[in-house]
């Protein structure tokens, strides 16, 4: 077996290796040599590993480390890229991880791959225990970006477990529902032409003002329609991104595109607001006599919702003595949930420091962190009972 390094030398060796995740080919780079390290750790404590090329995504890979075997169990569950980064903006080097004012520094040290080096920390207290149900950490590809490893797994119908925590910033506090996420491009073509004539032309712009006014109409009837107090914001947003269009002053504008992201309630159907969208801009682009385009920029995420008194999150809740929550952002926790496992995001770190200039993990989550972690495992792979059951329903 491989010698597995100390807590801190695994992070260390995490944080030097870039894997950066970018819809830029410039700035995209492979993940494969963080899930080779990750590999050689996981096998040298024991773990059976399987490595998964992402199918059309050359370079990117999923991680399934199992220690156990037969149904049931736990999956520890983060993601290996990070986003890019500005170096002028950093006080620290984002590829070295530096020791500071009680906190690790370093890029990806809180989003996530010190979740990595305190899962296999949390594991090696078990590395020589029969477990009852097997423990599977997962390590996944490009979800910053596209999530296109949590989609192949999902596609796969593997791993399986009875339960999964998605290792994402929380600060320690259990999370089960939080808002889907689509970034949506619509495009017009008009027809350019001399500014002194308006008929010379078909002015894209102004046929863009049109369909901004259709989108805004779109978000108040959606929250109108659609609430959950359980969220800050409870109503589903939709946000105009950016905005392009024309080249000169005196030309009429031939082609205007704008981007735009919309944040669902659990409960909306992605597709069905796409063609929502569609179905209510496409006659304005007709009237108006230009042509439109509508893409998705990524697939997109569905909105996360277990039950609050799920068992996996009354059991969290249990451990960390705090109440279980939303957030606003999104995760890989739908497609762990496609896999039929009951499904929390719970990690250490906050996610105001995610995707930040000097990102940094306090020292005073990594304990706390690994303690909780070997909970986890212990009622989930240990006994063949939990400690936290299911009430029974009328």
């Amino acid at each position: 077996m491989n010698a597995v390094p100390s807590l801190t030398e695994m992070l260390q060796q995490l944080i030097a290796t870039p894997s950066i995740s970018s819809t830029l080919d410039e700035l995209d780079t492979s993940n494969l040599a963080v899930i080779e390290k990750l590999e050689g750790w996981l096998d040298g404590l024991g773990f059976h590993t399987e490595v998964l090329p992402v199918e059309g995504h050359p370079g990117k890979a999923n991680l399934i480390a199992t220690l156990g075997s037969g149904s049931g169990g736990l999956v520890l569950s983060g993601h290996t890229d990070t986003v890019p980064f500005d170096a002028g903006r950093w006080n620290h080097n984002p590829f070295k991880l530096t020791e500071h004012d009680q906190r690790f520094y370093g890029l990806g040290s809180c989003d996530m791959k010190g979740f990595f080096a305190l899962a296999i920390e949390a594991a090696r207290q078990f590395v020589d225990q029969p477990l009852q149900q097997p423990l599977i950490i997962l390590a996944t590809a490009d979800e910053e970006t596209s999530m296109s490893g949590a989609r192949a797994l999902a596609l796969a119908g593997k791993p399986k477990a009875r339960r999964a925590v998605i290792g994402e910033p929380t600060g320690l506090k259990p999370v089960y529902l939080h808002k889907g996420m689509m970034m949506e491009r619509v495009r017009l073509t008009g027809r350019a032409g001399h500014s002194s004539n308006p008929a010379l032309g078909n002015n894209a712009m102004e046929a863009m003002h049109r369909l901004i006014a259709e989108l805004l109409q779109f978000r108040q009837e959606l929250q109108l329609q659609y609430q959950n107090d359980a969220f800050e914001v409870a109503v589903p947003t939709l946000n105009l991104g950016c905005i392009h269009g024309g080249d000169n002053p005196n030309r009429i504008c031939g082609h205007c595109e704008m981007d735009f992201d919309l944040r669902p309630l659990p409960g909306m159907e992605l597709e069905a607001l796409r063609d929502q969208i569609k179905h209510r801009l496409a006659p304005i682009a007709a009237d108006l006599g230009v042509k439109l385009e509508a893409k998705s920029l990524f697939p997109g995420i569905p909105a996360f919702n277990n039950q609050p008194d799920s068992e996996l999150v009354r059991l969290a809740e249990k451990l960390t003595g705090k109440p279980a929550e939303t957030v606003a952002f999104g995760t890989e926790a739908p497609f762990m949930q496609q896999l039929g496992m009951d499904t929390i995001v719970l990690g250490p770190g906050s996610i105001d420091q995610a995707h930040q200039p000097d990102e940094f993990l306090a020292f005073d989550q990594i304990q706390p962190t690994v303690e909780l972690l070997q909970q986890l495992i212990i009622d989930s792979c240990l006994s063949l009972q939990p400690a936290v059951q299911e009430e029974p329903r009328a």
